[in-house]
């Protein structure tokens, strides 16, 4: 028997090794009989060349690209072969080669209305099927700027999406989409989700990495995020490789940056002059023969140098994509010491088996950044006010200081005897697997964990004024953080005649845990060498002058199932329904579980019989829909429940003992704000796509608005308790315009335009449980006799961001200011809180960018405008500068040369200093030229020059008009000494293809 089976063995081998042969040797055969080379050229409508387009033979993974002149050779092995031709922005073709051996191809531009993929929650879509408010801005529109933060490449281009930033490196920009709604700082910023990680944090992704941003701007569109999506989702999709090609690029700028406006202080002779003109004379000591010090000059760079440098490679292998990147970003900001460095590196691998059934992915992203900082508290003051009549040093090389006055300090010994760092490092890895169960039925599992490790160094040499009598003083901290997150979700397509639905199932799981580490501080120094790197030499004077951070460790913990459905009628009737039921450990135990619905509706219109005749629409869509989600930022495990903290010592048992107290009231009805959103809008394209756009117009009330409300220590340990109490409503409508007026063979101009109108109301304060509260003053700016004075208000039926000012009356014959009081008189004195009214407020009635991009032959140029109009900003940097008799000890603007000596009121905050808002800046203008590489291994090269902040046209007398309209602290609109220049830019950069 075994000799039988191994006889049988044999004969079936040979067989079998027989059959493989002639299997692998016809086609070998066959392929060299008939493979030939095809040469081709790719052009567009206008029979103008197009470069760096991919030309791949179907059912292979060989591609070629296009070079500078369109040209292309590709060997194919057979008559039979079909070559794919695809570039971004046009229409794909295959072409079947027949007997052809040279082959003309004319791409078609695809509508950008129709034909735009767009990444939404867990899936893509294309434009023409979208039924909810999304703004999608791909690569080659981004803004061309120096930044770290990806949110500035959408300044001007959203509607409806407010970005203001600082001038400094080191801070954030503050996001705001469709107005602010809620009370707390920091809790307006959309959440943002980067290649399908929600939450994952946006110092991970350089912006040269970055291929697309989708805007996810109605709660249709949003609720599928559930508790984390009220304030709008910022899907960030970044480079990948695609099959069949291999491409090397490197893109490097280097900046030059300048102040672009500076507060017009008196020089040491202009103070000298107003002094005389007024009978004073300056103290001996403020008063350096012919000393005319510009502190603003000696504590700012007179050019700003930074660079980036992003090298990249993507590619593939068979089944397998393969990219990594590398980018360099160094910020020198435009104040001496500051600056922001940061290495980002990213990797990934894709691939596909089991006849492409089964897709396995892994990412990896570490990001290390680094933060040389200022204390801008101190120096921001000082530059302006300290006295100009004196030198920076002394004749003995020490710095001209006075410590006595506490608070007056030495701008530039506040740089040199100070020293701010910190670092961030942060590593993101995720695993993804991708299997395809059954036709149009694919399963998805996402696995990622982020981790954010964070040290601060500070350290106040033996000579600094911020430390006096110290000996230097040391802090550091270490902090981390960490984040864990697992999508697993199911997605099913399926179409049938002239019906088509998809659907999605999931689960989601996360688990942030913040706040692990410690910090400490000491001092009592032998010298100034080791500075904050070792305590143990330190010699503080009492054990009180060794302290350490109150760390909280906390863990949070959130859960979801999520479901939506899509379904299209004939390409002409589309459907989505969505809900998501959330569970988080933040809230209290009454309302830990929500749910957010959402439902919205689409009708193309141009696909009706009754549109067939037409030729004016190309395409036309009528979108509605409604959506509730919610909004969790800011919040931590303890939010809910009774917290204690330090309460002093008591003695027990022959020892002194911390003691503990309440210091946060128990909530278990506190749940997460929820936002409801009506969203009804129209998208078209007329005259061949030659003009395309949309119209939104949304009502946006947001509940349950969470705040620190009084109560009554009779029935709760402490004086407040976080509650649900309040409401806010937003509406508005956007407008978003773009056309091609000029597209010619050698010349192409399109314009793009964009406008958005808010309304901003509070409706209500007050509740069943709080029903008193109908007002809340904010804004305590402080200041000389001030302190107990709000500049806003949150008041019913106002907008957030309302001023409560002192109505200014003019000057008296004295020359002394004058203001109005509740009751109608005019009072030469510092008026009463009774006397405050409305003046106005910070959020604009319009925003609006204009961007325009020019092509000719190899030369393109774009340049964008953006800006905002009806908004009111309180100058009380001015205010507080403008007092005639500091003068003999602090130095003053120009603009109190107009004051009279005598007014010792002039420095009130009152709608005096309240001013319009409105500016219309020229934000980027770009010259760049592609040359016509020659060089057999560089497909592409362009180089280009570029300018940010070129010019501002406003009528605003502070540093810059571009003010944050959310959050409490200062408050919205509210210029309060953040002056951190602006800067003018210009940048010199290229882009590489290999």
């Amino acid at each position: 028997m075994r000799f039988f089976c191994f006889a049988l063995v044999q004969k079936t081998t040979l067989f079998f090794l027989i059959t493989l042969l002639q299997f692998f040797a016809t086609p070998v055969l066959a392929f060299q009989q008939q493979e030939r080379t095809i040469k081709g050229k790719i052009t567009d409508e206008n029979k103008a060349p197009l470069a760096n387009v991919s030309v791949t033979l179907q059912g292979s993974s060989k591609s070629v690209m296009t070079d500078p002149d369109g040209n292309f050779e590709i060997i194919v092995p057979s008559a039979k072969a079909v070559l794919q031709i695809t570039s971004v922005g046009y229409v794909a073709k295959e072409i079947a080669v027949g007997s052809q051996t040279t082959i003309t191809v004319a791409l078609t531009l695809t509508s950008k209305q129709l034909s735009d993929v767009v990444v939404t929650g867990y899936g893509k879509t294309s434009k023409r099927n979208i039924t909810g408010s999304v703004t999608s801005i791909s690569s080659e529109n981004f803004n061309q700027v120096v930044t770290g933060s990806p949110t500035q490449l959408l300044q001007g281009k959203v509607p409806g999406l407010n970005i203001a930033r600082s001038g400094d490196p080191n801070i954030k920009p503050t996001v705001i989409l469709r107005g602010p709604s809620t009370l707390r700082d920091g809790a307006n910023e959309p959440f943002y989700v980067i290649d399908g990680v929600p939450g994952a944090a946006l110092e991970l992704v350089a912006p040269t990495d970055i291929v697309s941003i989708d805007v996810l701007k109605d709660a249709s569109s949003t609720a599928i995020y559930g508790s984390r999506a009220a304030n709008g989702v910022i899907m960030v999709t970044t480079r990948r490789a695609k099959q069949g090609q291999t491409i090397l690029t490197y893109n490097p700028y280097v900046a030059f940056e300048k102040v672009a406006n500076q507060i017009d202080m008196l020089t040491g002779d202009e103070l000298r002059d107003y002094l005389s003109q007024n009978g004073q004379t300056l103290l001996s000591q403020y008063n350096d023969s012919g000393a005319n010090t510009n502190w603003q000059k000696e504590v700012m760079r007179p050019t700003g140098v930074s660079h980036n440098h992003n090298l990249a490679i993507n590619g593939s292998q068979g089944n397998t994509l393969f990219g990594a990147s590398i980018n360099y970003f160094d910020n020198q900001g435009i104040v001496k010491i500051s600056r922001l460095k940061r290495v980002t590196a990213r990797g990934n691998l894709e691939s596909k088996f089991f006849n492409e059934r089964l897709k396995l992915g892994i990412s990896i992203t570490n990001s290390t950044t680094r933060h040389n900082d200022v204390d801008q508290g101190a120096l921001f003051n000082n530059m302006l006010t300290y006295m100009p009549t004196v030198n920076v040093r002394r004749p003995d090389g020490s710095f001209t200081e006075d410590f006595s006055r506490g608070g007056y300090l030495n701008p530039v010994g506040i740089l040199a005897n100070n020293v701010l760092k910190s670092k961030e490092e942060k590593t993101l890895l995720t695993g993804l697997a991708e299997v395809k169960i059954l036709k149009g039925l694919v399963y998805t599992l996402s696995i990622s964990g982020q981790k954010e490790q964070t040290t601060r160094d500070i350290y106040y040499n033996a000579s600094s004024g911020q430390a006096v009598g110290a000996n230097g003083r040391a802090y550091r901290s270490n902090f981390e953080n960490t984040k864990q997150v697992i999508e697993s979700y199911f997605n099913y397509d399926r179409s049938w005649g002239q019906h088509n639905i998809k659907l999605l199932g999931g689960y989601s799981w996360q688990q942030d845990r913040i706040g692990d580490g410690f910090g400490i501080s000491t001092q009592g120094y032998t010298n100034d060498l080791l500075t904050y790197y070792n305590y143990a030499v330190s010699n503080p004077f009492t054990v009180g002058n060794v302290r350490f951070d109150n760390a909280i460790i906390s863990t949070l913990r959130l859960i979801s199932f999520y479901g939506r459905i899509n379904y299209q009628y004939d390409d002409k009737y589309l459907l989505q329904v969505s809900l998501r039921n959330d569970g988080s450990s933040a809230f209290g135990k009454n309302n830990r579980w929500g749910y957010f619905p959402a439902v919205s509706a689409g009708w193309r219109i141009t696909r009706e019989s009754f549109m067939a005749g037409q030729k004016i629409f190309d395409e036309l869509k009528l979108r509605a829909g409604y959506g509730v989600s919610g909004n969790s930022l800011g919040f931590d495990a303890f939010t809910s429940i009774v917290r204690y903290g330090l309460g002093g010592k008591f003695y027990l048992n022959g020892n002194y003992q911390t003691g503990l107290l309440p210091v946060q009231n128990d909530n278990r009805d506190l749940k997460w704000e929820s936002t409801a959103m009506t969203n009804i809008g129209l998208d078209f394209a007329i005259f061949n796509n030659k003009v395309s756009g949309s119209i939104d117009y949304y009502i946006k009330n947001t509940s349950d608005l969470i705040y620190n409300y009084p109560v009554s220590t009779t029935q709760y340990f402490v004086s407040t308790m976080t509650a649900n109490v309040g409401k806010v409503k937003n509406t508005g409508i956007e407008l978003t315009l773009t056309a091609i007026p000029v597209s010619t063979k050698g010349f192409t101009w399109t314009t793009s335009a964009n406008l958005a109108h808010n309304k901003n109301e509070v409706t209500s304060l007050a509740n069943d449980k709080f029903p008193s509260l109908t007002v809340i003053p904010t804004a305590y700016l402080g200041g000389k006799g001030q302190t107990n004075v709000w500049s806003q208000v949150i008041r019913e039926g106002e907008p957030l961001g309302t001023f409560s000012l002192w109505h200014y009356a003019g000057k008296n014959d004295a020359g002394t200011s004058t203001f109005l009081t509740a009751d109608g008189k005019v009072i030469a004195s510092q008026p009463s809180t009774n006397d405050l009214m409305i003046a106005g407020n910070a959020q604009p009635k319009l925003m609006f960018g204009w961007n325009n991009s020019f092509t000719y032959k190899n030369f393109d140029l774009n340049f964008f405008l953006r800006g905002v109009t009806g908004n009111k900003i309180l100058n009380n940097t001015l205010a507080q500068l403008n007092n005639p008799a500091d003068s003999k000890t602090l130095n003053i603007p120009k603009f109190t040369l107009g004051e009279s000596y005598k007014d010792n009121i002039a420095y009130l905050t009152s709608d005096r200093f309240l001013e319009d808002g409105s500016y219309i800046r020229m934000d980027n203008a770009t010259l760049g030229y592609s040359l016509n590489a020659k060089v057999k291994y560089i497909s592409k090269m362009r180089f280009y020059l570029s300018t940010n902040n070129l010019f501002t046209i406003t009528g605003y007398r502070g540093i810059d008009p571009e003010i944050s309209i959310g959050g409490l602290t200062p408050g919205p609109g509210i210029d309060a000494k953040n002056f951190y220049p602006k800067t003018r830019s210009f940048i010199f950069g290229a882009n590489l293809m290999f």
